[in-house]
């Protein structure tokens, strides 16, 4: 009797997803373990295991389609001896799934809608061949080439219908083809649920999975978590001179430290001396846990991933940094698994190298605090009853008041600004 292959749930939040290549045909022999096709998440694009022997007898669910649920069918699987005709009704020929509305310059969704006396937005270009194209790419395809500053148009996809897909950018990368900047706008507002205000001129952005998975989460956050926030300010003078001394001798032993790398050393520190901070709510109890696994959040053009420093409080500045490092690299490749970016303890968001001088973050849940960092700036303090001049950073503790109240938060972020401040004890 023939198998079903199913989306597979490639991570515990993962709901759906999009099949963005099959690496096998009909009738090629598959054995349990062959890596059958590409499945692009949420957060990254990964590889699909066979779990079966056999013999591809038809796919369901064609390359590119988005939105396949998890557990849904996209490809059978004959056993020895059974032939295509085994599969009967049962198996539905492949089907892209219904595509969303284009935001395309075609009348039925004009990328921009002025009223008569708006004009376009700057940067705003019609498509090619009387603006009546659309450029049709695989979502990895698409950041891959907002990543390299690469015009998708003009650009022949190998995927189906001419859809560019991954190994494109990656061919027009590597074959040293100009890497134009695109002239349609990357980033707009996206049309509001209400009616938008007459004589304003916007242009509608699909969103992504991503995007999607952020806004649902972090709306489930503010409604359900209790936030409550504490701010603290560090003087990092002895910081940076320390940074200085180490970075002068990493150019040999290859590393280089960032103001970030001293904040995570800190964080998974100060929550080793303040485990109960270490922890998260559930109705049950409250999970204390006993490794400190820091996850930073690292910006992507499509939104927000939060890579994970696993056991941050055993690991030196330099260990910190090169794994940060790397992980940071994959995370804007797509390339991060699974494991890589789910079960954090403690969450750090640094805005500071955006001149950000102070913010409040949404907890990522089921964590029960995120630390907010903003930039490292002079500013007048008053030592000793004399007014001096020191570089300060402001740091904010956002808690989760089920599991870190107001005492214990200031605890927290009390051992995070001892060792900023003295950074020596970071090295004991």
């Amino acid at each position: 009797m023939p198998k079903s292959i199913t989306m597979p749930a490639l991570s515990p939040t993962m709901t759906e997803g999009t099949v963005a290549k099959w690496l096998v045909k009909v009738g090629d022999k598959i054995r349990a373990g062959d890596v059958i096709a590409e499945v692009e998440t949420d957060k990254a694009t990964m590889e699909v295991e066979a779990v079966d022997d056999g013999t591809l007898g038809r796919i369901a669910v064609a390359e590119g389609t988005e939105g396949v649920a998890v557990n849904s069918v996209i490809a059978y699987l004959l056993e020895d001896g059974e032939d295509a005709a085994a599969l009967g009704a049962a198996a539905p020929a492949a089907k892209p799934a219904a595509k969303p509305a284009p935001v395309a310059t075609t009348p039925a969704a004009p990328s921009v809608r002025p009223t008569a006396s708006a004009t376009p937005p700057a940067g705003a270009m019609p498509a090619a061949s009387g603006g009546n194209e659309r450029v049709i790419a695989s979502p990895l395809a698409k950041r891959m080439a907002a990543q390299a500053g690469l015009s998708l148009q003009g650009l022949a996809g190998s995927g189906p219908k001419g859809r560019i897909v991954k190994s494109d950018i990656d061919a027009a990368l590597s074959g040293g083809r100009p890497a134009a900047i695109a002239t349609t706008p990357t980033a707009a507002a996206i049309r509001p649920a209400a009616p938008v205000q007459p004589g304003a001129a916007y242009i509608e952005v699909p969103t992504t999975n991503m995007r999607r998975v952020i806004a649902r989460r972090l709306t489930e956050a503010k409604q359900h978590v209790p936030h409550f926030y504490l701010t603290i300010d560090c003087e990092i003078d002895r910081l940076s001179k320390l940074r200085e001394e180490l970075n002068g001798r990493g150019e040999k032993e290859g590393y280089k430290l960032s103001v970030n790398d001293f904040v995570i050393r800190a964080s998974a520190l100060a929550l080793k001396k303040v485990p109960a901070a270490n922890a998260s709510w559930t109705d049950r109890a409250i999970l204390q846990y006993t490794s400190v696994d820091i996850s930073i959040a690292v910006a992507l053009d499509a939104g927000l991933i939060t890579p994970i420093i696993r056991n941050a409080d055993h690991k030196g500045l330099a260990q910190i940094s090169n794994e940060m490092r790397e992980l940071a690299k994959r995370a804007r490749d797509g390339k991060l698994m699974p494991e890589e970016y789910q079960g954090g303890t403690f969450s750090i968001s640094n805005l500071g190298m955006y001149g950000i001088k102070q913010f409040d973050a949404v907890i990522n849940p089921p964590q029960g605090a995120i630390l907010a960092v903003g930039a490292g700036e002079q500013r007048p303090v008053v030592k000793q009853g004399a007014l001096a001049v020191a570089t300060v950073m402001t740091c904010t503790l956002s808690c989760d008041h089920r599991v870190v109240d107001g005492a214990l938060g200031a605890r927290l972020l009390g051992a995070i600004k001892g060792y900023l401040e003295d950074p020596m004890t970071m090295l004991l």
